[in-house]
């Protein structure tokens, strides 16, 4: 199982970013897709998920802000982040989860300062 994570960078205050996970290794279409995200010091915390059968859900601190979005065909899961904020910076991970089965890509970094 592969999850590549790609798109982080340095970004402005109020800018936006777009980050891409392409998945390999399961049967895309059966999985929930999320995009976690993480501080030095503090736990992951969950930022978007969509389902199986295209779903959303948002953290309160991105409504508005941010949205997943699926290409079953591609195997992609990508997440638009617009206005963005300083607290916003964190290492931002793929996850793929299904029935208590949860398989992790590597980090993308983003930065937002100005």
């Amino acid at each position: 199982v592969q999850l590549q994570a790609s798109g982080g960078g340095l970004v402005q205050p109020g800018g936006s970013l777009r980050l891409a996970c392409a998945a390999s290794g399961i049967i895309f279409t059966m999985f929930e897709m999320s995009w976690y995200r993480q501080t030095p010091g503090k736990e992951r915390e969950l930022v978007a998920t969509v389902s199986s059968s295209g779903n959303t859900n948002y953290a309160d601190p991105v409504k508005g802000r941010f949205t997943i979005s699926r290409d079953n065909a591609k195997r992609t899961v990508d997440l638009q982040m617009n206005s963005l904020r300083p607290e916003d910076a964190a290492v931002y991970y793929c996850n793929a989860a299904y029935y208590g089965t949860f398989h992790w890509g590597k980090g993308t970094q983003v930065t937002v300062s100005s």
